[in-house]
Order: structure tokens, then C-alpha cells, then sequence
């Protein structure tokens, strides 16, 4: 598929003095112009974070509220119910305030939602649990902000509420005794972006400068919070970037026997990058909640011996492949019908693809969606059948708001919700068909013909000779990476193939690239096998990010191509 680069801006001023202040390569202080920095001390703060750094939790509002509805539970002897999302954030939010809670009160429990008979949030099956086990107080973490009549009907039942979200309010807040959310309009907090379970975290943080206890159990508490903020897609900038850089100390000298077992089973190796918590730890965590019962990913992280935990790691693991092979067929039905759409001269006049099949897990349809986007670059929906009705997820390309062309339709629809990426919905079956056509409209009245090309953020261009070890030591300073610090890519134009380039099994490209001569450079270009030929001929231009590689005890420099021009 063609793509289109494009140089990231920049103010060149501000590049231009923090390279007069710091003295580093000038492609670096692009970097820092590029997220947002612009002195001498934000460049410090950037690439030293420090847990120094982190906002007075009491400049969130209610969180005074929080702390003393909390502290008076404790002292009362309440039973507390901590309530999450069937998310990796939800439940490594439950777990954040399971462990911290649990070494000052012993009247504890949890509660994860069913995903297909309860749904997202807060549920009355929740609060009626709380209700027949005498719980007098519920915490509600990754979710709540929208709770208003859920929090009503807990009232009704003598249960309060703190609510720690993240998500945008809309409309009134619910009547919780606390509703700590950095989104609310009347908050002062001074950084936005936190993940739910972040949130969480600052409750944790209030309550221990309250009662004057040990801080360093705060630290304790961060591999739980950059397993959340890597996983929800948070921007790793500003807090969320310190709790991050610390967190991610903490998991690669973690005891908690359910990570370790964790980290075991997804053959990830130490030490552990974020990629390994996206791409390892994530998706057996949340194929719990797709596939059964969200609560057992809560027993793992919260594993109290190695035997205990090797069993509910098993467990996921076994879910994720179970997981893997439904999406894997449902992908392949998908591209089969598009295939056949193809043919027919359909598909290339679409702006939107939108596919229904009863049979499809409604679980699953999410990631099913994101792969479709991956192949085509086309604003995705894929549906399944659930309770007589169709269910299903929606994702899209950078650029484009979905959840206004779903909006669009909300009068063939039962409900809906999300944010501009990825939204749900739900309608009748016999609607489908009408939902498709609008659905499609919707999109073509407002995307731009290039949002359908997809697009390559380029860093900086940069000549080889230039990726020297001192230049990867900077470099490794801008981790973790994440949205708005994304893992930089690189563009060399006419380098030239050294003779020592192959065709690798899987249609991948091992290349060996120079640059004017010098120096050589190997380097892995996954599903381009189609360019060998094209590589021998002359020079060519690529783009990359790079990476240590290490093979039979050495470690050297990679480039990993993401895109090869001719």
C-alpha cells in the first residue's frame, strides 16, 4: 500500500536555542520542539523525570472529599467494594487499590463487570452485589463519570460512591460523595491525560500524604500504573511520562509473582520496554474480559505465591490464543468479502467499510476492526450478532472523527458511544443494511482524499554515519515512548544495497544499506519481500526507527524500515 511521508514541524527558533543551551545534536532539539519543549528546564525535566516532579493530588477537585469519605470507612471498619473496568485499566486499577488498601483495612473486595451481560461501566448487578454483601462504600476506577443513575440507585441503597475516571464528563456529574476525573470542567488539576488507573493512584498518593505514611509504597504501587498508561493509549508526556519512566523501573525489578508469571508465559525477556507491555502483557490481561470473566486478570496481579500465579497466568495465556484464533478468523472471513467486493469493482469506490456476520465474537470485533484498518485504511465497523441485535466496534484512520459520522446515523441506532478513534454501537439487524449506506455517506461528505493514504510521521532525515553510540545513548533517552512521544522515524534518501541484502521466509527483507559508501548498516523490513529486486537495481530511499538487535551474544544497531521508496 502507498504511503505518504511527512516531516514533522517544528518551531526552528525554539530548536534552535535549546541547541545553544544543551549542546546536543540538532536533530534532538527538533525532537524536543516537536513535543512541546522549549527551555533549558523542560528539557531536564524531560530527560531526567522525577517522582519530585508529580502534582499535588489535592489540586483534584473532590479529592479532599475522597480522602475523608475513605478514611472514615476505614475507621468504621465499612466494607468497601473497588469496582473496575473489564479493561487492562480497570483491573490494573483494582489491583492498584486492592494492594495499597489492603495493608490498612481488611473489609475489601472487587468487582469486574461482565462484558456481555453487564457491559462497560458501573452496572446495577454491581451495586446490588455491593448492596447483599453489606458494602457501604463502592470505588469506582476507569469508570463512573457518566454513572448518574447507577449512583442514584446506590444511594437509594445507603452505598456511596468515589468515582476516579478519566473520561470526558457530558452533562451533570453523578452524586457521589467524590467524583475525581483531571476532565472535569471545575478541575484545577494541572495535567489532563491520566489513565484511570493514574487516578487511582493520586488517591493513593492524597491518602498517604495525609495520614503521613511511608511514600516509598508509592513506588511499589507504579508497575500497575505504566502497565495502564502504555496500554490505554495515554500521551507519555507531562505526568503521565514521569509515572511511566518510574513505573518502568519498578516492573523490571518487580516481585509480584503474578507479573513475573506474566512476563514468563508471554516469552518477554528482561528487561521490559513498552512494546513488550502493548504487545505481551496487555492482550492476555484484557483477553480475560473477552472471552469470560475479567476478575480472574485481578487474581493474577494480585498472586500471592508462584504456584498461584503460574496457574491464572496459564489460564490467560490459554485465553489469548484462544483470542488470537477467533480474530484470526474473523479476519480472514473479513478480507475474503472484501476480496470479493474488490472484484466486483465495489470496494474501491468506498470511503468506509462496514461488515456483518451473526456468528462473529462481539468480543473481538474491536481488534478484528483495527487489523481491517491496517489492510485497507478505510474508517472500519465490523458487527456480530448479540441478544437479537448487532453489536460491534468501529475504528479509523488518523485524521478522521467516526464517532461524528456515527452520530450522523444515531437514528438507525439503539445506542452508541466512544470518542473519535474507536466507538461502539449497537442497532437492529434489519438496519444493517440502511446503517451502511448512511454510514458511508457520512464519511464521504467529510474525509479528505489524503486521510486515505497512510501516513508516516518523519522525525528528522538523517545520514548514517550520523546513528553513531552516542547518538543511540541520546536517543534511548526520549523512552518511554508512546502517543505524543512516539518512538521516532528516521528517512535516509539513496542509500544503496552493500550486496549482502535477501529475501527472508514471510516475504520479510533482511537488508545490508550504505550510505555515500559508508557505513554499513543491516537492517529488517517486515512484508517487503516484493522490493528485492527493485533494492539490487540502485538506490532507493527508506524510512526507519532504530533498534539494538541482539543475535549469538552480540548486540549491534538495527534499522527497522516501516518504508521503502524507490
Amino acid at each position: 500500500m502507498k504511503k505518504r511521508w511527512t516531516l514533522q514541524s517544528y518551531n526552528s527558533s525554539t530548536a534552535q536555542h535549546l541547541q545553544e543551551v544543551l549542546k546536543i545534536n540538532p536533530i534532538f532539539c527538533q525532537m524536543l520542539a516537536q513535543r512541546g519543549i522549549s527551555t533549558y528546564e523542560e528539557a531536564f525535566q524531560f530527560f531526567r523525570p522525577s517522582l519530585e516532579q508529580l502534582h499535588d493530588p489535592f489540586l483534584m477537585q473532590d479529592m479532599d472529599l475522597a480522602v475523608n469519605r475513605l478514611a472514615s470507612a476505614m475507621q468504621r471498619k465499612e466494607k468497601i467494594l473497588l469496582y473496575g473496568d473489564y479493561d487492562v485499566d480497570g483491573t490494573t486499577s483494582v489491583a492498584l487499590m486492592f494492594s495499597f488498601l489492603k495493608k490498612y483495612h481488611q473489609y475489601l473486595d472487587f468487582y469486574i463487570p461482565d462484558r456481555y451481560t453487564e457491559g462497560y461501566g458501573v452496572s446495577f448487578a454491581g451495586i446490588d452485589y455491593a448492596a447483599q454483601n453489606e458494602m457501604t462504600l463502592i470505588i469506582a476506577m476507569d469508570c463512573g463519570i457518566k454513572a448518574n443513575e447507577k449512583v442514584k440507585y446506590a444511594k437509594e441503597k445507603g452505598i456511596d460512591f468515589i468515582i476516579c475516571d478519566h473520561h470526558l464528563p457530558e452533562g451533570e456529574l453523578p452524586p457521589a460523595v467524590a467524583v475525581l476525573d483531571p476532565k472535569r470542567h471545575d478541575c484545577k488539576y494541572p495535567y489532563k491525560e491520566l489513565s484511570g488507573c493514574g487516578v487511582a493512584f493520586k488517591l493513593a498518593q492524597a491518602f498517604v500524604e495525609q495520614n503521613s505514611l511511608d511514600t516509598s509504597q508509592l513506588n511499589e504501587l507504579l508497575d500497575f500504573v505504566v502497565i495502564s498508561i502504555a496500554c490505554d493509549i495515554v500521551p507519555m508526556l507531562g505526568e503521565n511520562r514521569i509515572l511511566a519512566f518510574w513505573g518502568m523501573e519498578q516492573l523490571n525489578a518487580t516481585k509480584r509473582p503474578g507479573l513475573l508469571s506474566l512476563i514468563d508465559v508471554s516469552q518477554r525477556k528482561f528487561p521490559i520496554n513498552i512494546n513488550d507491555i502493548v504487545f505481551g502483557l496487555g492482550p492476555m490481561i484484557n483477553a480475560a474480559g473477552r472471552l469470560a470473566d475479567a476478575r480472574q486478570a485481578v487474581h493474577l496481579l494480585l498472586s500471592k505465591n508462584e504456584i498461584e500465579a503460574n496457574e491464572n497466568a496459564n489460564l490467560l495465556h490459554q485465553r489469548n490464543k484462544m483470542r488470537k484464533e477467533i480474530d484470526l478468523q474473523i479476519v480472514q472471513e473479513a478480507q475474503f468479502i472484501l476480496e470479493k467486493k474488490q472484484t466486483d469493482g465495489i470496494l474501491e469506490s468506498q470511503k468506509s467499510i462496514v461488515l456483518f456476520q451473526s456468528h462473529w465474537h462481539k468480543g473481538i470485533v474491536g481488534i478484528a476492526a483495527s487489523r481491517i484498518v491496517e489492510s485497507h485504511h478505510r474508517p472500519t465497523i465490523i458487527l456480530a450478532e448479540s441478544n437479537g441485535l448487532a453489536v460491534g466496534s468501529a475504528r479509523s484512520v488518523k485524521g478522521f472523527n467516526v464517532h461524528a459520522a456515527i452520530k450522523k446515523c444515531s437514528d438507525l441506532l439503539v445506542n452508541f458511544g466512544g470518542h473519535a478513534h474507536a466507538a461502539g454501537l449497537t442497532l437492529k439487524i434489519q438496519n444493517v443494511d440502511l446503517f451502511r449506506e448512511k454510514f458511508e455517506l457520512a464519511v464521504r461528505e467529510t474525509i479528505e482524499e489524503e486521510t486515505l493514504i497512510p501516513e508516516i510521521n518523519i522525525a528528522a532525515p538523517l545520514s548514517l554515519k550520523n546513528i553513531t553510540p552516542q547518538f543511540w545513548k541520546i536517543l534511548q533517552q526520549f523512552a518511554p515512548f508512546g502517543p505524543q512521544n512516539r518512538n521516532p522515524i528516521f528517512a535516509t534518501k539513496n542509500v544503496e544495497d552493500t550486496g549482502s541484502s535477501r529475501l527472508l521466509k514471510g516475504n520479510h527483507l533482511k537488508l545490508s544499506v550504505k550510505d555515500n559508501g559508508k557505513p554499513h548498516f543491516k537492517a529488517i523490513a517486515f512484508g517487503m519481500g516484493d522490493f528485492i529486486s527493485e533494492v539490487k537495481k540502485g538506490s532507493f530511499h527508506i524510512c526507519y526507527t532504530i533498534n539494538e538487535n541482539s543475535w549469538n551474544g552480540e548486540t549491534d544497531l538495527q534499522l527497522n524500515v516501516k518504508d521503502i521508496k524507490i
